[in-house]
């Protein structure tokens, strides 16, 4: 879904072209955040869905209260649309990004606030010093809306262009089904050619997330029931990301109880206090060694 590529930037507005910007690296971009978990799952796992975000006080006070639309994707990947009723939307999977996702994601939302409604947004690829979703958002959960489709993207009747039409067919027709889970906050159901998974970022710290899911690797309950198998994980903007692969007929509504279980099982594991045994040690090694690439 999303796509990882690194890019140069010219410098910041304010500064001169002839200054390079430094591209610094930030590995948990969403820290801070309510819902850390569900920017990250927005980001690298779900194809169709948005959520509406709210201004904070300061920037309300710049720009007017403008209604604003965090997306998973925007047409060509683009990192922000200006709608003519002045909405905005931004997505969170784009093409260009810098080292710290949640300042990219910032500037291409100032720049939307700061273009004429409906008029061409201009994201620099690499931003310099800046405010972040942090500084800019008033923070809560995502109120997270699924679709079908990209439709979302259209205003009322582009979809009668023949050219938009088609784009849209296209978009559409690479989605995987994808099923929010109601069992944990963050874990997806998702059915791909001859199989399904469910993915769940975890919201706990790596390492301990690592210690528990060995704990359960030890003892056995590491999948979520017959004909499930533990694929391995991987990780996201500072997080575990746990896959299990399913039988590709169970609809998702099927995996609820076992992901609620399973929840379960994981909250006891990682509220354990004791060293790792040796089978622990042994099954953590394991898991290291399975480690996924997401694409």
């Amino acid at each position: 879904m999303s796509k990882r590529r690194k890019s140069q930037r010219a410098a910041v507005d304010t500064a001169p072209r002839k200054d390079k910007v430094r591209d610094v690296f930030v590995p948990r971009p969403f820290e801070g955040l309510a819902d850390e978990p569900e920017w990250i799952a927005l980001r690298e796992l779900v194809p169709a869905a948005s959520a509406p975000l709210r201004l904070a006080p300061a920037v309300v006070e710049e720009f007017g209260d403008r209604p604003v639309t965090l997306a998973t994707v925007l047409p060509m990947a683009a990192p922000a649309v200006s709608k003519p009723d002045g909405r905005v939307l931004i997505g969170l999977q784009r093409h260009q990004q810098s080292g710290d996702v949640s300042r990219d994601l910032a500037d291409a939302l100032l720049c939307a606030l700061r273009a004429e409604p409906g008029g061409q947004v201009a994201v620099p690829p690499l931003p310099g010093p800046g405010p972040r979703l942090q500084d800019i958002l008033v923070d809560g959960p995502l109120e997270i809306t699924m679709h079908d489709g990209f439709e979302f993207w259209l205003d009322p009747g582009a979809a009668d262009d023949p050219t938009v039409q088609a784009s849209l067919e296209r978009a559409n027709a690479a989605i995987y089904p994808t099923v929010r889970m109601a069992a944990a906050r963050a874990a997806y159901w998702c059915q791909v050619p001859e199989k399904a998974h469910v993915r769940w970022v975890l919201p706990d710290d790596e390492d301990a997330a690592l210690d528990a899911l060995a704990r359960l690797g030890a003892a056995g309950t590491l999948t979520l029931g017959e004909q499930t198998k533990f694929a391995g994980m991987f990780r996201a903007h500072g997080r575990l990301v746990p896959v299990w692969d399913l039988p590709e007929k169970a609809p998702a509504t099927d995996w609820e109880d076992p992901v609620a279980q399973f929840s379960k099982r994981y909250a006891e594991a990682l509220a354990a206090t004791d060293p790792l045994d040796a089978a622990g040690r042994r099954a953590r090694q394991g898991l290291l060694g399975r480690q996924l690439t997401l694409r």
